[in-house]
């Protein structure tokens, strides 16, 4: 009760911030239009040292290798980073089983983040045709595995649509879910107070960005904390967690009172939760011949997705393997034991580790 009271009186003060009879052509300004780009974020400021590849319409993207050399791998994986994160995210898995099972990792910048350019045509299908093309421009081969983190995998799904006939394997990992998918169940997400709460921030970035960029870089709105270390959305291993990794900078107030990161979390936000051209859950398996699999690991006690929308999915999509970690929150992939399960899961069709043994 406690929390919904929290997310209702933050959505109540946003709608009472516009109440039509209060509005005056000023404020409509204000509401719809964005605070100018801050002179440190100039076009003409060079990238940073990551390499970066240019694509067909002539943005670049931002990319990091790691694992064995690519020309001496057996299984190449592109992971895909989530909300307010980029390529330098953790995903913690042993070196040992890297080096002996072959594994070359390819994480990238998604547009917009970290050394990427911004795409202002961003859809959910260019998501996993910029995949496609850095697969293609770094020659790792005709069929490689995905995953996708947090909101890192709606860029899987589009992968599952778009281009199934390139993936060899994928894992989500506490996949956000899109309330408008037209297969949920209306009463499975009528009284879930995320949907309020997405809803509502859907329509402030597409319609009041100016407002949505003022409120939520205010102190003293309860809006901050969302983006925050806040309990409501992280259970107690997911606060362990936050007390050791460095945290998502790019979702602090500093970093989004600037311009391109509020842009960039706008755009991201709008598409994942906005109106796609297909519905996940009529997909249909794309690994017919068991040449591949599809996996979704899920934390059972997750704030931000809860457990009873990955378990409708997966039964909806009985070719999806589901795996749901006892205890687990938001931020599974840094718990001890996690990655190694997904890649063994993933590559090697493995029974997973007993998953009430994977924890922070």
């Amino acid at each position: 009760m406690k929390k919904k009271l929290y997310i209702n009186s933050t959505l109540g003060l946003l709608k009472l911030s516009i109440a039509p009879r209060r509005i005056q052509p000023a404020m409509v300004y204000q509401a719809t239009e964005l605070p100018p780009p801050q002179s440190d974020q100039s076009p003409d400021n060079p990238p940073g040292n990551a390499p970066r590849i240019k694509l067909r319409d002539g943005r670049y993207l931002a990319y990091r290798e790691q694992g064995v050399p690519k020309n001496q791998s057996k299984y190449n994986v592109i992971i895909v980073h989530g909300f307010g994160s980029s390529k330098e995210m953790n995903f913690l898995a042993p070196q040992g089983m890297i080096e002996e099972l072959g594994i070359y990792f390819l994480l990238y910048d998604r547009a917009g983040y970290g050394e990427s350019d911004p795409n202002l045509r961003r859809s959910v299908k260019s998501e996993a045709l910029d995949i496609q093309e850095l697969a293609d421009q770094l020659e790792i081969g005709s069929k490689f595995y995905v995953i996708g983190v947090s909101m890192g995998s709606y860029p899987i799904w589009s992968c599952l649509k778009y281009i199934p006939h390139r993936l060899a394997g994928a894992a989500l990992i506490v996949p956000v879910v899109n309330y408008n998918w037209p297969s949920l169940p209306k009463k499975l997400i009528r009284e879930d107070y995320r949907r309020n709460l997405v809803q509502w921030t859907c329509r402030f970035a597409k319609y009041a960005p100016g407002l949505l960029h003022w409120w939520v870089t205010q102190k003293w709105t309860p809006s901050t904390s969302v983006l925050e270390k806040n309990p409501a959305f992280f259970n107690t291993h997911d606060m362990e967690v936050l007390k050791k990794i460095p945290g998502f900078s790019m979702l602090s107030q500093e970093k989004i009172r600037q311009r391109d990161v509020f842009d960039t979390l706008r755009h991201d936000f709008i598409v994942a939760f906005g109106d796609w051209e297909f519905d996940p859950m009529e997909l249909s398996n794309p690994f017919q011949q068991n040449e591949g699999s599809v996996h979704i690991w899920q934390g059972y006690e997750d704030k931000v997705v809860p457990f009873q929308l990955q378990r409708c999915i997966s039964k909806k999509l009985p070719w999806i393997q589901y795996h749901e970690v006892p205890g687990g929150g938001h931020l599974i992939v840094h718990y001890t034991g996690l990655c190694e399960a997904v890649l063994r899961a993933l590559l090697l069709g493995e029974e997973p580790l007993t998953l009430d043994q994977i924890h922070p």
